[in-house]
Order: structure tokens, then sequence, then C-alpha cells
């Protein structure tokens, strides 16, 4: 079995596989060490595979036996040329909630050429679950080491109702309060770590995420109009009533009310934040695909005409052709990204109708055929 939260001194992220007695109830731990454990167990099942992940070193696989003694180590991850070329890993810390009391686990992404006599702005990627955490683990690439290397501090956190493997009552937190519940942990977040590092510019915060992460974005700007600077709103639920029921409904609760008849009606609604949209004062993008089939576009459509009712500035990105991913234009998605943040909160605005990177990117992979017909 595999569990989380059991090992002393550890992340309660990272994952372990166990073996239980049946007849005693007994627990041994199989594949020990600090670190995110993924195992695959062999045809026989005399034989585990653990592959031993941290967002801050190198992956690890080990053979091990039935019982967890280790076989053989077989292959871990040469970074060296990375290392070599300037990276550097992501730095795990770990924060209170606006509580005070309960622990929150986090990322942070500085550019490679860091100076700490600087002061960067900082960037938060979120997601606020509940049925999950976007907080990375595992040594993987991702997005917000490219986005801090303009010159920011990105991080990603969590928050009270952001992930079920924490508790019930973590999990369950945000019932009945589906669009503010995370808000006021992520800006805790950022403002502990502001005091704990010299190098955050509080006064230039950044926010953006996807789909949930979407709606939590926009929220955060409207919530806290004086703390969060910019955001990046990608394909967000802003107005649950038209989402799906299979994630609003189920984490946010249906009501039931007692009619003085003796029958009973059920409500149900999420606030929405375009009954915000007035509190405003940031600088805002709005993006979305125009064939979303999980986030439905009127979600971000509302919001903006929102917006335009109350006589705010903001911005709009619509996506021809693309659903819920934006996979097939995620490289032009990225530098539209890079370029509002390095415009709203580094004063630098790109100076070319072109997007050079990509452009020189195309023209250093030596593929003509791909430089003729690249949609990018």
């Amino acid at each position: 079995m595999t569990a989380n939260g059991r090992e002393a001194g550890e992340d309660p992220y990272y994952t372990h596989a166990y073996r239980v007695a049946i007849d005693t109830g007994a627990v041994k731990l199989l594949d020990p060490g600090d670190a995110s454990h993924t195992v695959t167990t062999s045809d026989s099942g005399h034989y585990l595979l653990d592959v031993a992940s941290r967002v801050n070193t190198v992956p690890k696989s080990t053979v091990l036996d039935a019982a967890g003694a280790p076989i053989a180590d077989l292959e871990t991850t040469d970074l060296s040329a990375a290392l070599e070329a300037g990276f550097k890993f992501p730095e795990p810390f770990k924060v209170k909630a606006d509580d005070g009391v309960t622990d929150l686990y986090g990322v942070m992404y500085k550019p490679f050429d860091f100076d700490p006599a600087k002061k960067y702005p900082i960037i938060a990627f979120v997601y606020p679950g509940p049925q999950t955490e976007s907080v990375t683990k595992t040594f993987s690439k991702s997005q917000n080491i490219a986005l801090a290397q303009l010159g920011f501090v990105v991080i990603e956190v969590g928050n009270r109702g952001g992930n079920p493997n924490r508790s019930k009552w973590y999990h369950t937190y945000g019932y009945g309060n589906l669009r503010d519940y995370g808000l006021a942990d992520k800006k805790a977040a950022i403002e502990q770590l502001a005091r704990r590092h010299s190098f955050i510019d509080i006064d230039r915060v950044g926010i953006w995420g996807h789909s949930g992460g979407g709606f939590m974005t926009a929220a955060a700007m409207l919530v806290y109009p004086d703390f969060f600077k910019a955001g990046f709103s990608e394909s967000g639920n802003h107005e649950n009533n038209i989402y799906n029921n299979t994630w609003s409904e189920k984490h946010h609760g249906v009501r039931e009310i007692d009619n003085a008849d003796g029958t009973a009606k059920f409500e149900y609604d999420i606030e929405k934040n375009s009954e915000l949209a007035k509190n405003l004062k940031g600088r805002l993008m709005l993006v979305t695909g125009d064939i979303d089939d999980n986030v439905h576009p009127a979600n971000t459509y509302r919001l903006a005409n929102a917006l335009i009712k109350a006589n705010k500035r903001f911005e709009f990105f619509l996506l021809p052709g693309l659903r819920h991913s934006y996979q097939p234009a995620q490289d032009y998605v990225f530098w539209l990204r890079a370029d509002f943040f390095a415009r709203t909160l580094l004063g630098q605005p790109a100076d070319s109708v072109d997007m050079v990177e990509l452009n020189r990117e195309k023209e250093q992979s030596g593929d003509k055929k791909r430089r003729a017909t690249s949609p990018q």
C-alpha cells in the first residue's frame, strides 16, 4: 500500500510504500528516505522498483526485495550539464496559514543569476483545490522555472482546503465558501516570505493560474485589490452557476432548506467573481480558449462584461480553436504570460511585434519543415 503523512519530520505530501500484516495490522515502511517515492511491483511480487524524487535533488531508482531490503541501485539522473550551464534547484519552504497555526508547504523558484542584494517581484502560481494542490513535490521541469528567469521570485504554496491527503478538516475547509476560502492563506504566505527574505518586494506581487487557478487569480485581484498588483487568469470558472455540478456542487455543498409546508428545497450558489468587478485596481489579463469544453468560455465572457460595466481597464486574449488545454499553443501562451508580468511588474514591455524567443528557438532546432509550418 502507499500512504503519506506518516513519517515524522518529512513533508506530509511525500508518498511511501508500506507493508501491512493482515493478522496483526503491523505496518512496515519499505522505502525510507526524505523524498516522494513511486513504487512499481514486479509481476512475481518478489521485487519493487522504487523511484525517489524531490523538487530540490535528482531522482534515484533502487530495486528492493518484497521486505524493502535494497538489492541494487539503478539510475540516478545526470544533471551535470544543466548545473554547469547554471541551473539551480527550486527551494522548498514552510509557512503558516492565515490562522497562524496550520503548516503550509511550498516551493520557491529563483532566477539562476539570483542576487540577494536585489529586490524581486514575487509571483504566486495558484490552484485552490480542493481535490488537489498544484505544488511541485518531485523533480520536474516547470514553466515557473522559466518564468523566474525574467527576474521574478515565483512560488507555489498550498492553502487550507487544498488537498484531501492532509485531513478531513483540511480538505473540507472551503466547504460553503468556494470562491474565497484559499485567498487569505496565499496572501499570508507571501507576507511571511517577504518578512523572511529581504529580496522579495512586497509592493510588486503577481498571481497566475489555470482553470481553478484562473478563478482564484481573478478572485485574489478583486478581494485583495491593494495587495495583488497583476494577475494572469487562464480559463477560470469565474461563475460556477454555469460550471459543472460534479466539481462545484460536490466541493461547495448544496444547502437543504425546510419549507413551512413540510417540504424541502435545495439551494446551491457560489459567489461569483463578476460580483466584485468594481474592486479591480491592478492589471488583469483574462485568457480563454474559444471552444473550451471543460470551463465554458462564458465564464470569462461574463467577468469581462462585468468589468466593462464597471468601467475597468483590463486585457483579454482569446485563443482560437483551443479547448481547456493550451498545449497546442503552450509556448505562445508562456511568452504572453511572461510579457504581461515583465510589463506590469518590471516595467519592461516587449519591444518587438515578433516573439523573438520563439523564432530563435525554431532556428536553433534546425528543423526546416517545422520552421515553415509551425503555427507559432
